[in-house]
C-alpha cells in the first residue's frame, strides 16, 4: 500500500536537535563530560506540598474521571494570585485552562483565524508561534525583533495593508530565546497598534517569575484596554517546575475564551484533577520558593554570561527567561556548525540561533539548567579548549 502523508508533514523534518542529541550520545560513549544547556527543562522539583497535593489527590479513585471543566477552587486560586501578583482582576469567564501554553497556543488559532488569514509571529521567536499558525493555514507574516531595537517590534516597519489584514499577533515578554523584558510604554504602544488595526493579541507570559537585577515582571493584562484586545498565556512549568503535568490558563478577554472553550471541547475532556489539585497547591501556597529559584537562575546567568565575557567571549546579560541569548564569536555567521564545534571541543551542548527564525541566525542559545558549579566548569572548558581564539 502506497500511504501518502499529508503535505504540511514535510514542513515537520527531525531537524537539526536529533542529529545534535546522537553526536550528545556519540560523545557520552566514548566517556566524554557533556553539559547539555539546549533544553528549557527546569532542574528544580516541585515543592513538597505541590507533590503531596498531587499523590493525595491521584491516590482517590474518584479523581481519575473526566474533570470536563477547571475545579471551582482551582479558579479562584488563579484569580486570586492574578490579584495579588499583578493587580489584574480577573472574572470566572476569563479564565481557562490548557495542556501547557505550547498546546494552546498550537490549537488557538482555530478559533481565531481560518486559511488564508495573515498572522503576525516574532522572527526570532519560539517555534510554536509559528507553527499553531501553520496548522491553522494562516499565512504567518514574521515581524523582525533586533537588538539595536532592544529585541521590540518596530510597528512602523509593519506595513498598514498587513496590519489591517492581520487577525491577531503572537508576542511574548520576557522573550525566549533573546531573553529580553519590555518596558511599559511598548505594551501601551502594542494595545494602541491593536486597537488602530483590529488585532487580537496573543501574549505568552511564561517567565514573568524569572526576571533579573531588580527588575518585575508583568502581565500585558495589567494595562489599561489589554482585555478588550487579546489574551495572555500563563504556564506553572516554570514558575512552579510542572513541566509534565502539562497546565497553563489563557485569561483576558471573554469572547476569545468562550470560543476557545467551545473548540476544546470538541478534543478534550480537561485537565486530570490530581493535576488540577497540585495547580492549586503552588498557588495557594508559600511562594519563597519562586523566589529563591529566581536568585539560583540569576546566580546560574552571572556565571555563565560573566564568565564567558572573562574569557573573551561577549555574551550579554539575560534579562529575563531561563536562556542565554548569545552571539557567535569572532566572525563566525553559521549557528548549526558552531553548535558542533562547540559540542565536540568542549563538551557544551547549546541551540543553534536559526532554529528560531531567520534573524536568530547568529547566535546560540543556552539554557540555564546547570548549576553554579558547572557553569564555571563549563566557562574553563571554552577558555581551555581555544576555540574562541580560532574563531578571531
Amino acid at each position: 500500500m502506497d500511504i501518502k502523508l499529508a503535505e504540511r508533514m514535510s514542513s515537520f523534518q527531525p531537524g537539526i536537535f536529533n542529529v545534535l542529541d546522537e553526536k550528545k550520545n556519540e560523545l557520552i560513549r566514548q566517556g566524554r563530560t557533556i553539559y547539555n544547556l539546549s533544553i528549557g527543562t527546569p532542574d528544580f522539583q516541585p515543592a513538597p506540598h505541590v507533590v503531596q497535593a498531587m499523590v493525595q489527590a491521584a491516590s482517590d479513585p474518584a479523581n481519575y474521571r473526566y474533570s470536563l471543566t477547571e475545579l471551582p477552587e482551582l479558579v479562584q486560586a488563579v484569580r486570586d494570585w492574578y490579584l495579588r501578583r499583578y493587580g489584574v482582576i480577573l472574572e470566572e469567564d476569563e479564565l481557562m485552562a490548557v495542556y501547557g501554553s505550547q498546546e494552546g497556543l498550537a490549537h488557538i488559532g482555530l478559533a481565531l483565524c481560518d486559511p488564508g488569514d495573515v498572522v503576525l509571529v516574532p522572527d526570532p521567536g519560539y517555534p510554536i508561534f509559528e507553527i499553531g499558525p501553520y496548522l491553522c493555514g494562516a499565512k504567518v507574516v514574521h515581524y523582525p525583533l533586533r537588538r539595536e531595537n532592544g529585541y521590540l517590534p518596530d510597528f512602523s516597519e509593519i506595513p498598514e495593508e498587513t496590519a489591517r489584514a492581520a487577525r491577531f499577533m503572537v508576542v511574548s515578554y520576557p522573550a525566549n530565546p533573546v531573553c529580553v523584558t519590555a518596558p511599559d510604554a511598548f505594551y501601551e504602544e502594542l494595545i494602541r497598534f491593536a486597537e488602530q488595526n483590529d488585532i487580537i493579541i496573543l501574549h505568552d507570559n511564561a517567565y514573568s517569575e524569572i526576571i533579573y537585577d531588580g527588575r518585575v515582571g508583568k502581565s500585558f493584562l495589567s494595562y489599561p484596554g489589554a482585555k478588550e484586545v487579546g489574551v495572555e498565556f500563563n504556564s506553572l512549568s516554570k514558575t512552579y517546575d510542572l513541566t509534565g503535568a502539562r497546565i497553563s490558563f489563557v485569561l483576558g478577554n471573554r469572547m476569545i475564551i468562550s470560543a476557545f472553550r467551545r473548540l476544546r471541547s470538541q478534543i478534550d475532556y480537561g485537565i486530570f484533577l490530581p493535576v488540577q489539585y497540585a495547580a492549586i497547591a503552588a498557588l495557594n501556597g508559600p511562594q519563597d520558593g519562586v523566589a529563591q529559584q529566581r536568585e539560583e537562575y540569576q546566580a546560574r546567568r552571572d556565571a555563565l554570561c560573566g564568565g564567558l565575557r572573562s574569557v573573551g567571549w561577549e555574551v550579554p546579560d539575560s534579562q529575563g527567561s531561563m536562556f542565554v541569548w548569545a552571539p557567535l564569536p569572532g566572525r563566525r555567521t553559521n549557528s548549526v556548525d558552531f553548535c558542533f564545534e562547540l559540542l565536540q571541543r568542549t563538551g557544551l551542548l547549546c541551540t543553534p540561533g536559526s532554529a528560531f527564525g531567520t534573524l536568530g541566525e547568529g547566535h546560540v542559545r543556552f539554557a540555564l539548567v546547570r548549576p553554579v558549579s558547572d557553569m564555571r566548569e563549563i566557562v574553563a572548558a571554552v577558555k581551555c579548549s581555544g576555540i574562541l581564539l580560532d574563531g578571531m
